[in-house]
């Protein structure tokens, strides 16, 4: 699902938020219900698009918390070793995962050459914003084993801090002491609300508008080939680029 299509302008946020605002801060006022809340349609967000890979999501968050917090124990109890055991195979763990689907048929094609065997490319699709969740957990990791912060005790926080769906596929990564507090405790009003939707609107309007117009440009100039490109033609495709990365990079900002 992409932030800019119909499918989640008109029917996922507005749903999102009107069960958000409705049973979140009309009926309970319990910031469990809002996690709840958050955390499903960040869950359902992923799914959209990588049904499948949704279990590999919640089998990293489910080992990630586990681990940090026997990692938090084990630091508590003063067993430095197994602390320091703990996090060299969290963050093991968590690299080859990553690396095990972004590089696999890299290791492939590389030691079939070598070799001169012919062993097969999975060809697995890459999970969409795998780096971003992977890197996140690792920071919460790090973090926890330099005592940066304290273990979360709640799997429904922490899978929603790995999993929140404005930042799930296209970042930014979040560090967990930024929004330890706002995880366990936070309260919502008509004035940050209308704030947020205007930036919002705003991002969106430069997705729209500029970045996408921006890009429609550049494929035009990119499809016209290197013989029948002249220099004017090339400044133009290298500036419509360039400024499409530009509010592309906007419209990630408006979720920080």
């Amino acid at each position: 699902m992409v932030f800019s299509s119909a499918i989640f302008l008109v029917i996922f946020l507005p749903i999102t938020i009107v069960l958000y605002f409705l049973l979140g801060s009309v009926i309970t006022k319990k910031t469990a219900v809002k996690n709840f809340i958050l955390l499903t349609a960040s869950l359902v967000f992923y799914a959209w698009g990588e049904p499948v890979y949704i279990f590999l999501m919640l089998i990293s968050i489910c080992f990630n918390f586990i681990v940090g917090r026997d990692m938090a124990f084990a630091k508590k109890s003063e067993q430095g070793k197994k602390a320091k055991s703990l996090f060299v195979f969290a963050i093991v763990f968590n690299l080859a995962v990553l690396g095990f689907f972004k590089y696999s048929d890299f290791l492939v094609e590389n030691l079939n050459s070598l070799l001169s065997i012919k062993l097969k490319p999975l060809n697995l699709p890459l999970p969409v914003g795998i780096s971003f969740y992977t890197f996140q957990i690792m920071s919460y990791i790090i973090d926890l084993y330099n005592d940066r912060i304290k273990a979360q005790k709640s799997i429904l926080n922490f899978a929603l801090y790995v999993s929140l769906f404005p930042q799930l596929i296209a970042g930014p990564i979040v560090k967990y002491k930024d929004i330890a507090e706002q995880l366990s405790n936070r309260e919502e009003n008509w004035s940050k609300f209308s704030k947020g939707m205007n930036r919002f609107i705003v991002g969106l309007s430069k997705k729209l508008i500029l970045a996408n117009t921006l890009g429609a440009v550049y494929t035009s100039v990119q499809e016209a080939g290197n013989e029948n490109m002249s220099i004017l033609t090339a400044w133009i495709g290298i500036i419509c680029y360039t400024l499409q990365i530009y509010f592309d990079f906007q419209d990630i900002r408006i979720w920080q």
